[in-house]
């Protein structure tokens, strides 16, 4: 296989539309935009969800609640998902992420108190719940905040 014999698969390509290019070509004249009407105008049709002039669906919805654009959203994991750990390992974040224990850290990480923990760890996170925090030291780690 060389370079230029290089072609796209059978059927993945198709040829441009040449609008306006006479009547012989079929999209000559009005270039296949029929006579007159909205859709025949420069930048016609119509918006994105609109409905023939009925009340859309997004205003016939109700609406509820508001998003609070400083509230914080954590990254929640809890306590016995850490057992995966080796003893006296230091838990960080980045080690959270490459285990797979949390996809995002969001605006950061909090461990919470849900299962046992029987490995001493030290757990580094933005917060923690009362309820880990006690568990972690039960067994002789350390939980601290970053």
């Amino acid at each position: 296989m060389k370079l230029h014999e290089l072609h796209p698969a059978e059927g993945s390509t198709t040829a441009q539309k040449r609008l306006g290019r006479g009547t012989g070509s079929g999209l000559g004249k009005t270039s296949g935009k029929g006579h007159k009407g909205a859709k025949a105008r420069s930048g016609g049709g119509k918006r994105p969800g609109f409905e023939g002039g009925q009340m859309p669906l997004y205003r016939r919805v109700p609406k509820r609640g508001f998003t609070n654009i400083f509230g914080t959203e954590y990254a929640e994991v809890n306590v016995e998902r850490l057992e995966i750990f080796n003893d006296g390992d230091t838990v960080t974040v980045e080690k959270l992420l490459e285990a797979g224990i949390i996809k995002k850290t969001l605006d950061g990480v909090k461990i919470l108190g849900n299962g046992d923990l029987s490995k001493k760890l030290t757990v580094q996170a933005q917060k923690f719940t009362a309820g880990a925090k006690e568990k972690i030291e039960a067994v002789g780690g350390k939980a601290e905040v970053i």
